[in-house]
């Protein structure tokens, strides 16, 4: 009986703007490879190029993800070596190439990494803030319950927090954040890292709503938030209070606007959390 041939998946990390960061390594897997799957193809023209790489590519996005994995999962099971990349970082790291390594998981095929350079750690590195421990959250929702719980969620989170936002987004998400947490919270604002208008910016958030606002916004930012102070780490305590308050008679207002003085916690993220909490 013949053995079972399967491929190669190799998830490549790529410059997240200057193209000078591309590795000797990530050119030769781009190189080596049979098919190489890019979120846009148009940028993947330009990196290729860059490399004197032309290898064949497809498309693997957000629309049409569940169609290639098939594609990819095929060309796996050919015994076949498949490159991922997307428009900047790493695959997977809020981009696409989950489903990929899924697909390609599910054939049985290798599933390995080049590394390469990472807008998290870059902004991190430059923030000045604590990076022995923290959290990336990505973008933030957009709208509605979610985007609120999620940054309620970081009241009481004292690890640095490192999230993507861009041009269109990121004057309401400092100002969301400013308005739900503390704002004289510390936070970094990094625009267009490795690029030759790249600019790191820091300050309290509320200070950041005034200047973000004033400028002409371009590019992609990443913005690195402080932890929050230790004494407002036992957020669910002062929610638990909060709710025995409002089951004592307390009205919900003023539960809230009590134990928000006393603690120090933001009031509008313990109100949400309170809400959230009694459903």
């Amino acid at each position: 009986m013949l053995a079972r041939v399967t491929g190669k998946l190799v998830l490549c990390g790529t410059p997240i703007g200057n193209l000078g960061d591309a590795s000797h390594r990530l050119r030769l897997a781009l190189a080596d490879a049979d098919v190489i799957y890019a979120e846009d193809t148009r940028r993947a023209a330009k990196l290729l190029s860059a490399l004197d790489v032309s290898t064949p590519v497809r498309s693997y996005f957000v629309g049409n993800e569940r169609q290639r994995s098939v594609e990819l999962s095929s060309r796996l099971e050919e015994g076949l070596t498949a490159a991922l990349i997307t428009d900047a970082g790493m695959p997977s790291i809020a981009d696409p190439g989950l489903s990929a390594v899924a697909a390609a998981l599910a054939v049985g095929a290798g599933v390995t990494v080049v590394p390469g350079p990472s807008a998290v750690t870059a902004a991190l590195a430059v923030s000045g803030l604590p990076a022995e421990r923290f959290v990336f959250e990505g973008f933030l929702p957009r709208k509605g319950k979610d985007r609120a719980a999620r940054i309620g969620d970081l009241a009481s989170e004292q690890r640095t927090t490192v999230l993507f936002s861009g041009k269109s987004r990121v004057v309401a998400d400092l100002k969301d954040m400013a308005d739900q947490l503390d704002g004289g919270r510390q936070v970094v604002v990094t625009r267009e890292l490795t690029k030759a208008f790249e600019e790191v910016w820091r300050g309290s958030l509320a200070d950041a709503v005034a200047h973000w606002e004033s400028q002409e916004l371009r590019g992609e930012f990443t913005i690195v938030l402080a932890g929050a102070e230790e004494q407002l780490a036992d957020f669910d305590r002062i929610v638990a209070a909060a709710i025995d308050a409002i089951e004592s008679d307390e009205s919900l207002a003023d539960a809230v606007r009590r134990l928000a003085s006393e603690s120090g916690v933001s009031r509008r993220a313990l109100y949400e959390a309170v809400l959230r909490k009694r459903g």
